[in-house]
């Protein structure tokens, strides 16, 4: 497959290119990498695409596709260094520090409370699907990658995301089909 013009400037180090392909993939690259935590307290979701950002502009070079492949090889990268600071947490087996324990802030930092709640929520919601059913409807229906290249990111077949995907969709639809069920048996309503 040839590369594209964007592609073919952005191998040659064009800051324009990369400036244009991180608008099209950066928003989209971390509110999926928020949604699979690393459970390392040390690589935020952040450090993750940084540093995905950071392996896609060494490797570029053996790179060969469109700018739309592209996003399909960077979540690709994405999801190799996730697990990578997922496998390194396990061995470390550290816990982070309260945050009473921590040293005041010179500066006020802006509050992202709206942020994290809404987090929150999408992952309470989630919570019950697989890891493979989150990521792919966390690709596909939040983050609007289409199947091709969702399945590429995850290192799986098409077909295999759509059933993934398929199943998830279906028992969130029975979560929610079972919610007011569950709200007339909650206690103190």
């Amino acid at each position: 497959m040839a590369d594209d013009e964007l592609i073919a400037r952005a191998k040659e180090g064009d800051p324009e290119a990369w400036r244009e392909l991180y608008g099209q993939h950066a928003g989209r690259l971390l509110a999926w990498l928020q949604l699979r935590p690393t459970g390392d307290s040390v690589m935020a979701a952040e450090d993750v695409a940084s540093e995905a950002w950071f392996v896609a502009a060494a490797k570029v070079g053996g790179f060969r596709g469109t700018s739309s492949d592209f996003a399909g090889w960077l979540f690709g990268i994405a999801r190799r260094i996730g697990a990578n600071a997922k496998r390194t947490a396990e061995r470390r087996a550290t816990t982070p520090q309260a945050p009473e324990d921590l040293a005041p802030a010179t500066a006020p930092v802006e509050d992202h409370a709206s942020d994290h709640e809404r987090l929150d929520w999408v992952r309470s919601v989630l919570a019950p699907l697989s890891p493979r059913e989150r990521d792919a409807i966390g690709l596909v229906d939040v983050l609007g990658l289409d199947t091709r290249t969702a399945a590429e990111v995850l290192g799986i077949s098409s077909v295999a995301l759509r059933v993934a995907r398929h199943r998830g969709l279906r028992r969130l639809d029975q979560q929610q089909a079972q919610l007011p069920r569950r709200l007339k048996e909650s206690p103190g309503l």
